[in-house]
């Protein structure tokens, strides 16, 4: 195959410009397939193979990607459905995305790495249009909101149960706000990067609606993202906190195909609009496997409440069998490297408090007990309890991070004309 020049093969019928490594010689696409020949040239014949001829004509080679849907399909028929189910448990990869890629530093967005974006201190408004678009804006963008009125705040509050977490309102406020758009079925990208925008500035200030509709106005009328979350979250307002928040915004805003992405994406696939979208995200994030992380390490550290406790606590839950911290990531057998600066800004933006330093000797004590290192999740919490934001408010600053994800990914998606519809086979 690599001493033919296959320049100027194209398949008048179908329209297929061949590319050296879409075509393959008979005798390869017999061995991809595990056929005899008299068998490729069957299921030529029948249509399931797209084939065309050499220069010479005397010889035909055939369409790669052909071949592998072929095989894919005998393979399943043969029992080997477990390697594409292995494929969806941290496995290989399924589909193909130009967003982000995750290597040994973490993700990279659109080829930018996110932590080196988080270093420079460039605003998550920024990555959020990197991630979209795949052009980085020079200045933070101005997200201003459409003229057109949203929910009603006070409306929306009153539908709030006392002490829900902040995330439960999201969950609440994306479909009660996609149903007040009419607009909202079949649009153009060019209509939804301006949706996406209002919908994510909103949701961050609708955070509030816990402490009350007049929080969450006042949250919506701050002109950055870092800004609205901290009033609406009620942290302490600093240049400080806003640049560390804003660090945690960067490093969350996507991670490939999470699980609450590939939920994003298996909806956009059906022509969903993108408040349902969101919601797909939103549902994912809620499960204990998921975004409960965050719930998980907050009650550990108020069950060990001073840092003296925390040795005893680790070697209980030890004894146990329970889970100590969010520890260790598939991805990053050395340690997340989204984690480190989220642990110093929190140890720089309150070192003496007691709940922030019981979770630093909660890490002393699983470190010393030869345990992997922390998660993310750990990092964001470290901060969150620095900042002196309300329990939740970890998961809902994942899920307001991650939105900028979730919504790269639906566009993306949307541009592939096909149903996300994987099979199952029987056990």
């Amino acid at each position: 195959m690599s001493n033919v020049d296959q320049r100027g093969l194209i398949n008048q019928s179908t329209g297929f410009d061949n590319q050296p490594s879409d075509l393959v010689s008979g005798a390869e696409a017999a061995a991809l397939l595990g056929v005899k020949r008299e068998t490729l040239y069957a299921y030529a014949s029948r249509g399931l193979v797209r084939s065309v001829p050499s220069d010479g004509g005397r010889s035909r080679f055939y369409v790669r990607e052909d071949l592998e849907r072929l095989k894919a399909r005998s393979d399943a028929r043969r029992g080997h459905g477990p390697v594409a189910a292995a494929a969806l448990r941290w496995g290989e990869p399924v589909l193909t995305s130009t967003i982000t890629t995750i290597g040994p530093e973490g993700p990279r967005y659109r080829g930018q790495a996110a932590t080196a974006l988080a270093a420079a201190g460039v605003p998550f408004e920024s990555v959020a249009e990197l991630l979209w678009t795949g052009a980085l804006p020079e200045e933070r963008p101005t997200w201003t909101l459409p003229q057109e009125p949203a929910l009603p705040a006070a409306r929306l509050a009153d539908l709030v149960p006392e002490g829900a977490p902040p995330l439960a309102t999201l969950a609440l406020a994306v479909p009660a706000l996609g149903a007040r758009d009419p607009l909202r079925f079949a649009a153009t990208e060019e209509a939804e990067l301006p949706r996406a925008r209002a919908l994510i500035r909103r949701l961050a200030a609708l955070s509030a609606l816990p402490s009350g509709a007049r929080r969450a106005k006042a949250a919506l009328a701050e002109p950055t993202m870092t800004r609205a979350l901290l009033v609406a979250l009620g942290g302490r307002r600093s240049e400080r906190a806003e640049a560390a928040l804003e660090q945690a915004l960067v490093l969350l805003a996507d991670h490939e195909l999470a699980t609450s992405t590939f939920a994003v994406r298996v909806t956009a696939s059906t022509g969903a609009d993108l408040y349902a979208c969101v919601s797909a995200g939103l549902a994912a994030v809620s499960g204990p496997k998921h975004g409960g992380a965050c719930d998980r390490i907050e009650a550990v550290v108020a069950e060990v409440g001073r840092p003296e406790k925390a040795r005893a606590v680790v070697a209980a839950r030890a004894r146990r069998g329970d889970t100590v911290l969010e520890l260790g990531h598939p991805f990053y057998p050395d340690g997340d490297p989204r984690t480190p600066p989220l642990l110093a800004a929190a140890r720089e933006e309150a070192p003496r408090k007691v709940n922030v330093a019981a979770l630093f000797a909660l890490l002393d004590a699983t470190k010393e007990a030869g345990h992997p290192p922390p998660s993310v999740d750990v990092g964001l919490v470290a901060l969150c309890l620095a900042l002196g934001l309300p329990q939740g408010a970890a998961t809902t600053l994942f899920a307001i991070g991650r939105l900028a994800g979730w919504i790269a990914h639906a566009l993306e998606q949307r541009k592939d004309p096909t149903l996300l519809r994987p099979r199952s086979i029987a056990s």
